[in-house]
């Protein structure tokens, strides 16, 4: 397995040995922390609302900080939080917590989004779904929710039965010019077939040229987070994260939770099921890959019969296997908490070379997709280039997964914040320095690749493991109740990037707060950066760069 190729930096709270000291980090803050929390992950330093853009411009500049993962928000029975999830993109294990509350009658705290400019989208969503007003924000509105939506739907005095008023412009015409007779207003989706789902573009153009860009998300939201809340740990949650990424990635969204509720409650995987959540998961990414490279080729040059097809027919091999593992074609619904919920299929030894004949030809498929694509002079023309992510730009947005490694951050959960059985493979992370739509291409077509080297290795590990001691699941309580006030947030490599949960318990059967950190999300954020002052054309190349699912994206 490759390690990172960046060092840690020299910054406070790091000692020689890479650990992080948090008492160094809290005498860096001084009198900005009132008091310190201990998170299943990480610590966290609780401080005031008005001290959130210089407690975390310090931990950024002097500590090195430089991700802001995830923003959850809650309300308690006597305050609102806000918590900023913090990471390391050079160390992805430095983790912290800023915990911010905020007064019952007057939620709000200062907005983080002068310091990391993934906090625009992350506090809107906090602001529309539990009502914390970011004070600073330079754009606070709803974003998954209509405009005219009345109240909150995550906070607890939410009424689920009032009736909602949605205003309709019948007949409204989409174009419309605005103040400046040069540019039009035009919107794009939310159902062109180009937006890769229900996904409305807000475009201000300039003739052919983008002047403004707003994507409209929402439209497949379905409060999953407030769905999990209602549900029990053991057996509820588990079918739910199949839906967020449906695009079959479904093992790797399931292995986000169990990872996260494991970890809550000290859950042992056995290693034959790690093995076998390795295996899966990595199909999954290959199907997820396989998809975003046979829609790009349509985006961007109308290529059906080719290379679509030949994508389609290449992910459906994988379908069958994942559909033989699991039961199922895409919902499958095949992780447990502290396993997998059956052993390979039987006969075994048929299962496993059905797996062998598809690795087999990997090689010869990865050289034509090349042969296609990447030295085609169109496909050239519309990727070198076009829609330039720069490295800086990409850690202020919370930019992970192909969309990260192609502006050349060599980020990767698998191998930064080892879970499953990774460790004890030997694989590369594949990264690209180019920054543009060619790059995140080429990533991903190098990750199908490492991605069946990993593959290979589970399936000789499973040939010869020993019957006797195949253990798909440990021993689970039936009923999981972590201690009140406990709160983990654990990630997982996903196909589109770092996919993240948080959980705080209460002490029953079901999480008090249940968060969904979406690398879709982040990722999208993004699209205004890299289309303005491109060609229209190039807008939609940069969008299917991103390999979105709206599923995931809205939750």
């Amino acid at each position: 397995m490759s390690s990172a190729t960046t060092p840690i930096k020299n910054v406070i709270g790091v000692s020689k040995n890479g650990t992080l000291d948090y008492t160094k980090l809290e005498k860096m803050l001084g009198d900005l922390v009132l008091q310190k929390e201990d998170h299943v992950n990480a610590p966290a330093f609780v401080i005031r609302p008005d001290a959130v853009e210089e407690t975390l411009t310090l931990l950024r500049e002097e500590a090195g900080f430089d991700h802001l993962s995830c923003v959850t928000a809650q309300e308690y029975e006597d305050r609102f939080e806000s918590i900023y999830h913090l990471r390391k993109y050079d160390a992805p294990q430095h983790e912290l917590g800023i915990v911010v509350p905020s007064p019952k009658n007057n939620p709000w705290n200062q907005s983080a989004s002068s310091v990391f400019r993934t906090a625009d989208w992350h506090e809107r969503e906090a602001y529309d779904l539990v009502g914390i007003n970011y004070v600073g924000h330079p754009d606070l509105r709803r974003i998954l929710l209509p405009d005219t939506w009345q109240g909150h739907p995550l906070s607890l005095d939410y009424d689920q039965n009032k009736p909602q008023i949605i205003t309709l412009q019948e007949h409204e015409n989409p174009l419309q010019h605005t103040l400046d007779d040069n540019t039009m207003f035009i919107n794009i989706g939310p159902h062109h077939p180009a937006t890769h789902g229900v996904l409305h573009l807000k475009t201000v153009l300039d003739g052919e040229h983008v002047v403004a860009v707003d994507p409209d998300i929402g439209y497949l939201h379905r409060c999953e987070e407030q769905m999990a809340q209602g549900l029990n740990y053991r057996y509820q949650i588990m079918p739910y994260p199949d839906r967020w990424d449906y695009a079959s990635a479904g093992l790797l969204n399931e292995w986000a939770y169990a990872r996260a509720a494991e970890d809550l409650v000290n859950i042992e995987v056995p290693e034959y099921a790690e093995i076998l959540r390795t295996m899966g998961a990595e199909l999954c990414r290959i199907c997820a890959h396989f998809l975003a490279v046979g829609t790009f080729a349509l985006d961007i040059y109308g290529d059906f019969t080719a290379i679509f097809m030949y994508a389609m027919r290449d992910r459906e091999i994988v379908q069958s296997i994942l559909e033989d593992l699991t039961g199922q074609r895409m919902m499958f619904n095949y992780f447990r908490l502290g396993g997998v919920v059956w052993d390979l299929p039987e006969p075994r030894n048929e299962f496993l070379s059905k797996i062998q004949t598809f690795l087999d030809a990997v090689p010869a498929g990865i050289q034509e997709y090349s042969d296609l694509m990447t030295s085609n002079e169109i496909f050239q023309l519309r990727c070198v280039d076009i829609g330039i992510l720069s490295p800086d730009v990409a850690r202020q947005y919370g930019v992970t997964g192909p969309v990260a490694r192609g502006s050349g951050i060599d980020y990767d959960l698998r191998r930064d914040d080892p879970y499953g059985y990774y460790p004890n493979l030997d694989w590369d992370v594949v990264t690209k320095d180019g920054c543009d739509i060619y790059s995140r291409f080429l990533v991903r077509l190098g990750e199908v690749e490492q991605s069946a080297k990993i593959i290979q290795q589970c399936v000789s590990l499973l040939e010869s493991w020993p019957e006797d001691d195949r253990i798909i699941q440990s021993n689970v309580p039936r009923t999981i109740k972590p201690p009140a006030d406990a709160e983990i947030y654990r990630a997982v490599e996903a196909a589109k990037g770092e996919l993240g949960i948080y959980i705080r318990s209460d002490g029953t059967q079901q999480p008090a707060r249940f968060k969904i950190r979406s690398p879709c999300f982040s990722n999208l954020s993004t699209l205004s950066e890299m289309a303005e002052g491109g060609l229209v054309p190039d807008l939609i190349a940069a969008l299917g760069s991103l390999d979105i699912v709206l599923g995931e994206v809205d939750r």
